[in-house]
């Protein structure tokens, strides 16, 4: 609905365009605008979703429609969710670093949001302001993040121990784009942003989608077989596991979702190539996984992915 959008030169803008605000004057304004609907008739507190629907504004800057968020309140008027996670500016492409704070509230939005039923548990914390982040953005939307830790950034804020090796700690892709191998793209854009650092590490425990990512980059990117470690905070070498290994020791528990990945990827190549892919190629254990159960690895502890 373009009259829920700026326009500039003929063109909608979204809140990510638009000039950006400071944190002090977001609370401000937001604040004040609370302060006005204290004075409003009931009947004036609702928010128009579409033509046959809408929900009533909350003391809050963010709609709930019910348990569900609507829209927000952001550069003084209310914005959809989706629309909040838009752009019209044809730079934000790919993997950008987040820096802005209507960029902080688009990662929020994904992580705490955006695909999340209304009872479903929390399968991410909030980013952090002292956490560094790339949004990944694709037609004009975004549809993914990766966090990470640099080396020499503290641990936590009180034992003083900080990381010894840049690490990958969340990466997630909206379910309307995975399967797409943004999750792989993601894995190789941190290991090229640190090609000079001799280790890289991912946030222990690895899930299963992961793990899966972990082994096609590994095959596709054999320079990395012996420096890409599962890690622990600090990172040191009793906290450091190499996935490579870990994966050929079957250390890992492997379900559905892993034998959907690989599965796909052998439709994939089948379908790009005159030569079909012998079913003797597929590894073996992938027709064992029914009632087989992997040995654990040692102190296994998370990167969260969802492709």
């Amino acid at each position: 609905n373009p009259s829920h959008k700026q326009l500039c030169c003929g063109a909608a803008m979204y809140p990510v365009d638009l000039p950006a605000v400071e944190d002090f004057a977001a609370t401000s304004a937001s604040e004040e605008y609370l302060s006005s609907l204290e004075a409003r008739p009931r009947d004036d507190e609702w928010f128009q979703l579409s033509q046959s629907s809408k929900t009533p504004r909350q003391k809050t800057n963010a709609l709930c429609s019910p348990f569900t968020v609507a829209a927000l309140y952001l550069h003084g008027k209310w914005w959809r969710v989706d629309d909040v996670l838009r752009t019209s500016s044809n730079s934000r492409i790919g993997l950008i670093l987040v820096r802005s704070l209507m960029e902080r509230v688009i990662v929020f939005l994904l992580s705490q949001v955006v695909d999340r039923a209304s009872q479903e548990k929390l399968l991410f914390s909030l980013h952090p302001r002292t956490e560094s982040c790339k949004l990944l953005w694709r037609d004009g939307q975004a549809v993914g993040f990766y966090t990470f830790k640099h080396k020499g950034s503290l641990c936590d804020g009180w034992s003083g121990r900080c990381y010894l090796l840049p690490a990958l700690d969340t990466v997630l892709v909206r379910r309307s784009w995975r399967r797409r191998g943004l999750g792989l793209q993601m894995l190789a854009d941190f290991c090229s942003s640190f090609s000079t650092e001799r280790f890289l590490g991912v946030s222990s425990p690895l899930s299963p989608s992961m793990v899966a990512v972990c082994r096609s980059f590994l095959q596709q990117h054999e320079e990395h077989l012996e420096h890409l470690y599962e890690v622990e905070a600090p990172g040191d070498w009793t906290r450091r596991w190499n996935i490579w290994l870990s994966i050929q020791l079957g250390r890992y528990s492997l379900g559905a979702d892993y034998i959907y990945f690989i599965f796909q990827r052998i439709v994939i190549l089948n379908s790009h190539s005159e030569t079909c892919i012998s079913l003797s190629k597929i590894p073996m254990f992938v027709f064992e996984l029914v009632g087989r159960r992997y040995e654990s690895g040692p102190g296994f502890a998370s990167a969260h992915i969802y492709r």
